[in-house]
This record gives C-alpha cells, sequence and structure tokens, in this order.
C-alpha cells in the first residue's frame, strides 16, 4: 500500500481558548461514548493472569503501556492526524494504519467501534460533519482536535490520561484497587503522561513500535475469557 502520509515533525503551537477546553475536556469524558467502561484493553485477562494483583502492579503494568505498548503507537498516529490539515486521504490512511497496528481482534473492535462512536458524537459539535465516518479512535480524536483549535501536546496530554482514567475504574471494578489507590497510581503517572505526549508530539510514523508482549498476548486470549466483564 500508497502511504502518504505527512511525516513532519514540527509542532504548532495553539492557544486553547475557553471553549476548546471545555470542548476537549467534553470528549474524553466518562460521558462520551469513547470514555466508558466497556474495555480494559486487556486489562481484565491481565488479572486473570495473576500479572496484575495489586496498585503496585498495575503501576508497572500502565508505565510500559505509556514506553512501549499499544497506546504510544495510537498517540503517535494521533499527532499525524492532528497534522494531517483535515486531510480526507490522509486520515483514512492513518486508520488503516491503526487497524494494521491493532494485537487482536478484540483491539481492532475497540479502536474502530470507539472511533465510529466518537465520530457518531463529535457531529454535534461544528466542524465536524464531514469527518470520514470509518476511522480508528486516535485518527478520529486528532483530526477533530486540529479542527476545533486544540494544541496537539495538550489533546495528547488529555487522550493519554483519559487512557490511564478507563484502565483505573476497569481495575477498580476487578478489585485490583480502591477509588483512593486508583488516585495514588494516576498522580503518579503525570509526569509520565506528559513525557510520552511530549515525545508523540514530536514523533511520527517513522517512531511507530511496542514490544509488550504480555499485553499483546492479554487482549489475544481475552476473546475467549469466560466469564468476564468487558469486550477487550
Amino acid at each position: 500500500m500508497t502511504m502518504t502520509i505527512c511525516t513532519m515533525k514540527q509542532v504548532r503551537r495553539i492557544a486553547m481558548t475557553d471553549g476548546s477546553l471545555i470542548r476537549l475536556m467534553s470528549w474524553l469524558s466518562p460521558v462520551f461514548p469513547t470514555g466508558g467502561f466497556a474495555y480494559s484493553a486487556g486489562l481484565e485477562q491481565a488479572v486473570q493472569y495473576g500479572l496484575v494483583r495489586n496498585g503496585a502492579d498495575l503501576g508497572e503494568w500502565l508505565e510500559a503501556q505509556y514506553r512501549h505498548g499499544s497506546i504510544r503507537n495510537d498517540a503517535i498516529v494521533l499527532a499525524s492526524a492532528h497534522r494531517s490539515g483535515g486531510d480526507s486521504t490522509i486520515l483514512l490512511e492513518l486508520s488503516g494504519l491503526a487497524e494494521a497496528l491493532a494485537e487482536s481482534a478484540s483491539r481492532h473492535r475497540e479502536t474502530m467501534n470507539q472511533g465510529r462512536s466518537f465520530i457518531e458524537a463529535a457531529v454535534h459539535w461544528p466542524h465536524m460533519q464531514d469527518l470520514p465516518q470509518r476511522l480508528a479512535l486516535p485518527v478520529a480524536i486528532g483530526a477533530a482536535a486540529s479542527r476545533s483549535g486544540i494544541g496537539l501536546e495538550e489533546c495528547l496530554q488529555a487522550f493519554l490520561n483519559a487512557f490511564a482514567v478507563n484502565q483505573l475504574q476497569a481495575a477498580i471494578r476487578l478489585s485490583v484497587t480502591g477509588q483512593s489507590g486508583a488516585a495514588k497510581t494516576l498522580a503518579g503517572l503525570e509526569s509520565l503522561i506528559c513525557e510520552t505526549a511530549s515525545y508523540c508530539a514530536h514523533s511520527d510514523i517513522d517512531d511507530l513500535g511496542s514490544c509488550t508482549f504480555n499485553a499483546a498476548i492479554a487482549t489475544m486470549n481475552h476473546e475467549t475469557l469466560e466469564p468476564r466483564l468487558f469486550l477487550s
């Protein structure tokens, strides 16, 4: 497949208005269909395996995702979508790349179903009506944020933080930690989230790659886990 994706790493600083900040918070809040409770990104299987048993394990698991896992790849793809200038051809190619990076069928469904749900909900905001309807989640968020004047690094910080929040909500439901422990883990991840956002803001598709084998295997085996609380 011929890729025409822009690989420029320049980061354009955008002064966010009050409205754009509220919009970003809304898009990544639990109210939005992508901020729900249906997916655990393999965490449920990791708990079943005994790989994540407590708050300390959970912190290490999440740190690995940010440094070497699929969420890092998603953030790099989001950055490329943000820099695409809204070009539908580039957005669709980036979405195809995001699909190819999914380690399992459940992860593929997760990113594509959430991307579709995001676009269906974002249509209520200005300038979102002509977004392609079939985009992976990070591509949809990156394109929408760019159209709304939301800065790339700010968008990445919010996106990466939302991933942690959803993982911690899953961990609470899986009895790995309580709310106080989840808050402690989230506070401990703050500097890493900022570091990862800064790195991904200056990255492009040449920087893609992951090596979190346990997480990838967990997402694959989760497809046959019964009973289960989550879809991934």
